[in-house]
């Protein structure tokens, strides 16, 4: 279990947090409920999101099990560093979907003193480190790597495997288009759909 680090006054700095793992492996539920008490803790809270990503709700980040907090959509990365100051905690859902410059974003505001908590899918559906994921793991102080449950072994799955022949790199879905594997279920669907 992640525990929230102690905050030293003195050295006004923040830090970043990453919860990182495949689809329906729990990161939004993780990063809402680290939000959750943030908001219990009385602290200012803000939390982003993609535009693009409209799966459940427009303004709402939400779990697969329906858990959900209010959200601010925004198309760009740049967008979070006008909006997220004055906050003692940001937190970014689906950061693989931002461009590069996310990254900076997130080192700038921990800078600030503020404690970020980003959340993402740490591989593509080919298996690939997904877009800015890789270096926002690099300069985090803490790592949270989540698992699902393999739908064909039973296993820890930390692949998220498409079950359509759509090849575009990002495609919005659920368990229609997706299933969390493990490493061998994962090598064997991909051997099938050679």
């Amino acid at each position: 279990m992640f525990l929230e680090n102690t905050v030293n006054h003195k050295e006004q700095f923040g830090w970043i947090e990453v919860i990182c793992g495949s689809m329906f492996s729990g990161k939004t539920e993780e990063l809402i409920r680290r939000l959750k008490r943030a908001q219990f803790a009385k602290q200012k809270v803000e939390i982003f999101k993609p535009s693009i990503d409209t799966r459940y709700h427009d303004e709402m980040v939400v779990s697969h099990d329906s858990n959900e907090i209010r959200s601010t959509p925004v198309p760009a990365a740049a967008n979070i560093a006008i909006l997220a100051q004055g906050c003692d905690v940001v937190g970014i859902d689906e950061a693989q979907f931002f461009d590069d410059e996310i990254v900076k974003i997130c080192n700038d505001l921990a800078n600030q003193g503020i404690r970020v908590i980003v959340a993402g899918l740490d591989m593509d559906f080919k298996g690939n480190p997904f877009g800015p994921m890789p270096a926002l793991m690099a300069t985090a102080e803490y790592v949270t790597k989540v698992h699902a449950v393999c739908t064909r072994t039973g296993n820890l799955a930390n692949y998220s495997f498409r079950k359509n022949n759509n090849d575009k790199l990002v495609m919005l879905g659920e368990t229609e288009e997706y299933e969390p594997l493990s490493r061998a279920a994962y090598f064997y669907a991909m051997k099938e759909n050679e």
